[in-house]
């Protein structure tokens, strides 16, 4: 008898062994390719950002594998719905893990880049967000961000506006959304630093809603701005456009951040109906003429069309470049990189890397890290629409 029960013990382990094993292998790299994993909102009403990255970066994959990959490997972009949701974020990132990630583009949008950033760490899995712009999202050493990080569009929003009109030409005005951490954060850093003293006290007014149906309220309070500051997403900033375009004056300038990227390709709002310029602070110009961006214009919207183009896209394309150029200065140098490399070990071949890394892309040129995992390269601000004439 306690030979039986010894041999069905012994059994018993080698199930248990076996199964182990099957799931270990089924979460590791198989070997042949780089996989790039993403997580991001391809259906709801975020879709446009998630779409536009996984197009873009799967655009640039394509190109980087018709080079020939990176030493004979090729790239493998995986990408999977999080609806803008954080709480799908932990599923998605165990689905990719499984799937042998490598390296990632972290989450489209902040709240769920925010719980990313958690799980990656304890795996020391790195991740390069193209649009996540919380300034807590490169928190830890195997994060980095290729849009700006939301103290820089606030600061940069208002040393533009601070440069480059003179003193008493503005009434100042600002619409956020409370409690949400992109447009929170903008809005403090830009009050931090708009020059009270040149323009005067700014009017703030401010939403809870998502996606309010109604900003009349809001419309009054700021009636008689001349520059009114937008740090929040499309939907909203139409439904304020649209409810004040008879009210605020023709010659009013609404600028905001990179939430405003695609408000010219909203489903039932016609942009040329506002009479005042819509614009905002960006680091990629979709109607570019020339140079880099002007080529990816071109070889996205003849691949895709151009309800996605946005700098969303522009910022992931980027990313995978990033990460491309980091990995081929390592193997130049010497390093062991490939597929099979562990995860940890990855990363920190790549961190190494982005201390000096330094290149030209669609979001600018001499794009480089500082130690935080902050990018460095020129904001511009880009005009989606002049005002009437």
């Amino acid at each position: 008898m306690k030979k039986f029960f010894t041999k069905i013990n012994l059994v018993l382990l080698m199930v248990v062994a076996l199964f182990t094993t099957s799931v270990l292998s089924g979460c590791k790299n198989k070997g042949n390719e780089f996989v790039i994993g993403m997580s991001g909102p391809l259906t709801g009403g975020a879709a446009v950002y998630g779409l536009a990255v996984q197009k873009s970066a799967e655009m640039a994959v394509e190109e980087i594998n018709a080079l020939g990959g990176l030493n004979g490997y090729k790239f493998k972009l995986v990408a999977t719905d999080d609806m803008h949701d954080p709480s799908k974020v932990s599923t998605n990132y165990a689905s990719l893990m499984k799937q042998g990630m490598n390296f990632s583009l972290g989450c489209v949008t902040t709240k769920p880049c925010l719980e990313f950033k958690n799980l990656s760490k304890d795996d020391n899995l790195f991740f390069i967000t193209p649009s996540a712009t919380n300034d807590s999202v490169p928190e830890f050493a195997n994060g980095y961000q290729m849009c700006f990080a939301d103290t820089k569009q606030g600061t940069f929003s208002a040393q533009y506006i601070n440069s480059n009109y003179e003193a008493g030409s503005l009434t100042i005005g600002v619409l956020y959304r409370a409690g949400d951490d992109y447009s929170q954060g903008i809005y403090q850093n830009f009050i931090d630093a708009i020059d009270t003293t040149k323009f005067g006290n700014v009017v703030v007014a401010s939403f809870n809603e998502e996606n309010p149906s109604s900003l009349e309220s809001q419309v009054q309070s700021l009636k008689n701005c001349t520059l009114v500051f937008l740090p929040i997403y499309y939907t909203p900033a139409s439904t304020f456009m649209t409810q004040a375009k008879d009210i605020i004056s023709p010659n009013c300038v609404y600028f905001g951040c990179d939430g405003l990227d695609g408000i010219d390709g909203i489903q039932g709002f016609d942009i040329n109906t506002i009479p005042q310029e819509i614009s905002y602070l960006s680091h990629f110009n979709s109607n570019a003429t020339t140079g880099l961006a002007k080529e990816f214009i071109d070889k996205y919207t003849a691949k895709n069309g151009k309800d996605t183009l946005n700098q969303f896209g522009a910022s992931a394309y980027d990313c995978v470049y990033a990460i491309y150029n980091a990995l081929k200065k390592a193997v130049e140098a010497g390093k062991n990189v490939t597929p099979k490399t562990s995860v940890s070990e990855l990363c920190e071949i790549l961190k190494e890397e982005f201390k000096t890394l330094s290149f030209n892309g669609v979001t600018g040129n001499n794009i480089s890290w500082d130690s935080s995992g902050f990018v460095n390269k020129e904001a511009v601000k880009y005009i989606v629409k002049e005002k009437n004439s």
